[in-house]
């Protein structure tokens, strides 16, 4: 082809995407409203186990919220449906990030708890087939990635709040090689994704006691996409002044060195900032806590919401046989997130409570991957014999120096 018509070409692939968010738009303006979980019975809990790893630790996670939840399983309150097609053997199978059917079991249910799925990347063995992540957070609008990190010792208690279906990663495999020399990929951000995420923000702040919600972006840079998620942030935290929230804006840059800087990490509350930026900075802040392995995630919308880890499904452990070995409590730490989000907060605070012993202060089984350490399964017995301890709110403000 000529230089006029790859020109052409582009200016056609471009089209197409600038149609689809259009369309994407209209949906977002047809808001239907928050789902309510005091009206459904049952509460549907859709466990997709994953790849590599998640086989494992998803049915550690999945152990956990069945002990946690017992009386309303007895009751027929909740319900438990198990989703094994997930698999990158499945997709790839089927040549797509969901397949038809798995999806239609997943959008049956109300909540999903989803193991870590492998997402490959150009040149692995692996056709070049979507993340399973960026395609669940697009089919059912999970447009918030809520991410909690708390180190009690250190004085950190963070929540990030990463814009989920917009931005770096919603046309992450809709890039296009112009020819061999040009390659684009695009970012997309529209008014109404940047301000449902931003207010959702605020609202946590508000309804959690927070004081200060931080803004990170690259509006220097990347003035026309980080420029809106800047603008719409400045105009919506003028209205929560008046319930004494501040806001301040960083950059993506610096912010994560001040994630590490003890002087100034205290500082950070609650942190807004679209999809890629999070991405990093929950990572960053996962590893402070302990690692990605200790960390959990929520992917909310208004109509489902998706529990998950933060890291990816491992296959070199499954390949070198210490699947056993893999440490589950970021899974626990979603399925925590989970029973908060349908209506349970004592328990949930019962079960990050007993992580934080098991994981932070007594450390009793230690995970660390190889046969050096725990299994998951005795971790989540020793995680479980904590969450029915009579003495477990007492043993944890002695050993958080609460008391």
């Amino acid at each position: 082809m000529n230089k006029n018509e790859l020109i052409e070409k582009a200016k056609n692939h471009l089209e197409k995407l600038i149609e689809e968010q259009f369309s994407r738009i209209e949906m977002m303006k047809k808001d239907a409203g928050w789902v309510d979980y005091k009206t459904l019975k049952p509460i549907i809990i859709g466990v997709c186990w994953g790849d590599g790893i998640g086989r494992i630790i998803s049915k550690h996670a999945q152990r956990v919220l069945e002990h946690t939840l017992r009386s309303e399983i007895k009751a027929g309150m909740v319900e438990f449906r198990v989703i094994e097609g997930l698999t990158i053997e499945n997709r790839v199978s089927h040549g797509e990030a969901i397949p038809r059917d798995v999806l239609k079991e997943i959008k049956a249910c109300h909540v999903i708890l989803k193991g870590p799925t492998t997402t490959p990347q150009e040149g692995d063995k692996w056709p070049n087939i979507e993340s399973a992540n960026v395609a669940m957070r697009k089919e059912l609008d999970l447009f918030a990635n809520v991410r909690p990190v708390k180190i009690p010792s250190e004085g950190i208690d963070w929540c990030f709040f990463r814009e989920n279906t917009e931005g770096a990663y919603v046309l992450g495999s809709r890039g296009i090689d112009v020819n061999e020399d040009l390659s684009l990929d695009f970012k997309v951000a529209t008014t109404q994704g940047a301000e449902r995420i931003i207010r959702l923000a605020f609202e946590y702040a508000k309804n959690n006691g927070r004081k200060k919600v931080t803004v990170v972006t690259k509006a220097n840079v990347v003035k026309t996409t980080d420029g809106k998620f800047s603008r719409i942030a400045k105009k919506i935290a003028e209205e929560y002044k008046s319930f004494g929230i501040t806001s301040d804006e960083w950059y993506i840059d610096i912010m994560t060195a001040k994630l590490i800087d003890p002087a100034r990490r205290k500082d950070f509350e609650v942190l807004v900032m679209p999809n890629l930026y999070g991405d990093i900075l929950t990572d960053e802040a996962a590893q402070l806590q302990g690692g990605v392995g200790t960390a959990g995630s929520a992917n909310i919308g208004k109509k489902w919401a998706m529990f998950e880890a933060i890291h990816g499904s491992a296959p070199r452990m499954v390949d070198e046989g210490r699947d056993i070995y893999a440490d589950p409590s970021s899974m626990i730490r979603a399925a925590a997130m989970l029973v908060r989000h349908i209506g349970f907060p004592e328990r949930a605070d019962r079960l990050d409570k007993a992580l934080e012993v098991c994981c932070q202060f007594e450390k009793k089984f230690v995970i660390t991957g190889r046969d050096t350490g725990a299994t998951g399964e005795e971790f989540t017995t020793y995680l479980l014999d904590w969450a029915r301890n009579e003495n477990l709110e007492k043993e944890w403000q002695k050993f958080s120096g609460a008391v």
